[in-house]
């Protein structure tokens, strides 16, 4: 019934945007959703009907790529909890019908409500686990990248009031608006907010590090921090928390050794930004703020980052180890690092440098072989590492080539319950296999 459930459930996999914002589910209201069906886009409008709150309701098709399509959703208590029960009735228009069998679109299905009950009973979960803390008023910067559009819907389903600072030029979709490259930001606008999430900042690893890539990269993360942090230090009511991203980055290229919070920085130009975003982002300490600095590894999902990458190549066999293969992911799913975030933002113990990794960290010859396995296709194309430096330079040598085996120590050590710590069930949950 909250706002942000319909993005939270939908499938990483699945291409579907919803046209208008979410609506109230009652009798009569209606959605409208845009689906990617390969080279073309499909405009789906359904209806709620039969809306008893608390036990069911029911969608229907009004207009769509079926013949004919009602999806009921009930509601059951049980002896230990509660049963979600999604009963669907559908048709296929004919010349749909001819093109894709009945059994192709039931495994669809099953994939796609398999995901959405398990997103349920996590999110579940995590609403119990901190059902003391009261409902916060959040503001999250970077909301339109890869970890923010999953972070949004997910704070807003737990009961949370979130709001987005965003550029003008998108504030469309946005409630409050600054200019980092213009040091514009009204101070005022960030009174009264219990927590902020600082996710934006230019993509590290999508080019070749030029002078100006990495003019771009220092001022979309230091100097955004900074500005944000000043403005922070203005206010008479300042926020009791502030989460800030940074990245594994920081520990530099380290072999097989084990990296924890406490490990030195290491060397390159990545080490270095890390490190100074993460001094930018510490000063809000002067204002008696609770700064949190996550260090996020690889994160694995399809909609965005390595993973979306790589993923053309390995589903049709052309898959392999990058370079020697020797090197030392550290990797963690989406859903662990948004469960992650709201675990600091909860967790009041908990404050600097934290390692948002999974517990298991892996080469990548063998991130390769189980995202084979995975995918059920054979990975015997390995990519040169001479190859990846003519293309990237620098770039490839701290990112793809580099070697960092980070350990979430203050995670574990403060209670965090991996959902995924296992890399073969964390690809088969984000691909839906």
């Amino acid at each position: 019934m909250r706002e942000g459930a319909f993005a939270r459930l939908t499938p990483p996999w699945e291409h579907v945007r919803m046209k208008c914002k979410d609506p109230t589910i009652e009798n009569g209201s209606r959605v409208s959703l845009e689906i990617d069906a390969g080279p073309t886009k499909v405009n789906w409008l359904a209806e709620h009907r039969d809306v008893q709150p608390g036990k069911e309701f029911t969608d229907v098709q009004v207009r769509g790529p079926f013949k004919f399509w009602k999806h009921k959703h009930i509601f059951e208590k049980t002896n230990d909890g509660c049963l979600l029960t999604d009963s669907i009735q559908y048709e296929l228009p004919f010349d749909v019908a001819t093109i894709f069998s009945d059994t192709f679109i039931k495994d669809k299905l099953e994939r796609m409500f398999q995901y959405r009950h398990e997103m349920t009973k996590n999110d579940i979960d995590v609403f119990c686990k901190h059902s003391n803390v009261k409902p916060m008023k959040i503001l999250v910067t970077g909301s339109s990248g890869l970890v923010g559009t999953n972070l949004v819907p997910f704070l807003q389903t737990q009961g949370h009031d979130v709001y987005t600072l965003t550029r003008p030029e998108s504030s469309k979709h946005s409630n409050l608006t600054w200019n980092p490259e213009k040091e514009q930001i009204n101070s005022s606008d960030l009174e009264g907010f219990d927590a902020v999430i600082h996710l934006a900042g230019e993509n590290i690893a999508d080019a070749m590090w030029t002078n100006d890539k990495k003019r771009r990269l220092v001022e979309s993360r230091i100097n955004s921090t900074r500005l944000l942090v000043d403005a922070l230090l203005k206010l008479e009511k300042p926020p009791s928390v502030f989460v800030c991203a940074s990245a594994i980055g920081f520990y530099g290229n380290r072999d097989n050794e084990i990296l924890t919070e406490d490990s030195d920085i290491g060397k390159g130009f990545l080490a270095d930004l890390c490190a100074k975003w993460e001094f930018e982002a510490a000063r809000v300490t002067q204002k008696n703020i609770r700064p949190v600095m996550l260090r996020i590894g690889v994160v694995l999902t399809p909609s965005g980052g390595m993973l979306q990458k790589i993923l053309p190549p390995f589903q049709f066999g052309g898959g392999g180890p990058i370079g020697s293969g020797n090197q030392y992911m550290s990797w963690i799913s989406i859903d662990d690092l948004v469960s992650a975030i709201y675990h600091c933002l909860c967790t009041k113990e908990i404050s600097g440098a934290v390692n948002a990794t999974s517990p298991e960290s892996c080469t990548n010859s063998e991130f390769t072989k189980s995202l084979g396995n995975v995918l059920r296709r054979p990975t015997i194309f390995p990519v040169p590492e001479i190859a990846l430096k003519l293309a990237f330079g620098e770039m490839a040598e701290e990112t793809m080539l580099a070697s960092c085996r980070v350990e979430p120590v203050k995670l574990k050590d403060s209670g965090y319950k991996f959902l995924y710590p296992k890399l073969e069930e964390a690809l088969k949950h984000v691909l839906g296999k």
